[in-house]
């Protein structure tokens, strides 16, 4: 009997860290970063400060990407993918009202990461993997207090998407040591973390420990 093919087991759901909106005290933040990237797996760094002036974002560019340089981490911007191209960054992350995909693929080169915001809408996402994002983020799941949501998604939107699109798809919103597992087993090929890991009561590095445990059993 002829034996069948081996479906390739899709990779481990990895963790992918967003930064406070606000680093009041850069040099803090960035011994925190260190302790938590030294701390266990981690794909990507998302720089979000929102109120930011061009002139922090550069600061904290040049603070941050040596770190996340020396942990082969990603380091992605969110919103500018001007800033994001001057600083030297690896990707941009732009919403449904920032930059369009292919401005910031214009402007940051075919090598670059670039992820784009979908909410809870597949047709959004399958816009964005056809018109080339490295990736797509679904979200919320879950209540967050790290912004404002609009959009409440369900885990089903990513098992539908794993099954039927290659593009990675990033979960986000809310996300916990205690729901990350659900999102992984979903289909998650990333969760977006923010709080879970910033205001943990251990501390971010063992935030991180905590979540690759979980992310690495429902994988």
């Amino acid at each position: 009997m002829a034996r069948q093919p081996q479906i390739p087991a899709r990779p481990p759901c990895r963790l992918y860290l967003i930064t406070p909106s606000a680093l009041p005290d850069l040099e803090a933040f960035a011994v925190q970063l260190e302790a938590a990237l030294s701390a266990g797996d981690c794909a990507a760094v998302q720089l979000r400060l929102k109120e930011a002036s061009d002139d922090e974002i550069r600061a904290a560019v040049a603070r941050l990407r040596p770190i996340c340089q020396a942990h082969d981490v990603a380091l992605i911007l969110n919103d500018r993918p001007d800033l994001a191209r001057a600083t030297g960054c690896d990707g941009v992350h732009v919403g449904q009202e920032d930059a369009s995909l292919a401005d910031a693929r214009r402007i940051m080169g075919e090598d670059a990461m670039i992820g784009v915001t979908c909410h809870d809408s597949r047709h959004l996402a399958m816009e964005a993997a056809e018109g080339g994002a490295d990736y797509v983020a679904f979200g919320a799941f879950y209540p967050t207090q790290t912004k404002d949501v609009v959009h409440h998604a369900e885990p089903g939107i990513l098992t539908i998407w794993q099954e039927t699109m290659e593009t990675p798809c990033v979960a986000i919103g809310g996300v916990t040591v205690e729901n990350a597992g659900g999102l992984a087993a979903a289909g998650a090929d990333f969760v977006a973390v923010s709080a879970g890991v910033w205001r943990h009561p251990d501390g971010a590095a063992a935030a991180v420990r905590a979540f690759n445990e979980v992310l690495s059993a429902a994988s």
